[in-house]
């Protein structure tokens, strides 16, 4: 089994480690609502599911079922 030869100090193990950073989700804003949300997602407003200004599904509306 592979293991090292010499220990990897704390400073070379972070300097590796730079590069792994959280970025900040990109945030769209509606054009039909002006809801905010994330982009290429659909997002729930009153009852209605939009998705790039359209709805898709709207539960405001109640149906009867007999």
């Amino acid at each position: 089994m592979a293991h090292p030869k010499r220990k990897i100090s704390k400073t070379r193990r972070d300097k590796r480690r730079t590069h792994y950073k959280a970025t900040a989700p990109q945030i769209a804003t509606c054009p039909t609502t002006g809801e905010a949300h994330l982009y290429h997602r659909a997002h729930w407003f009153e009852g209605k599911l939009y998705y790039r200004g359209q709805v898709l599904i709207d539960n405001s509306e109640v149906e009867n079922i007999a």
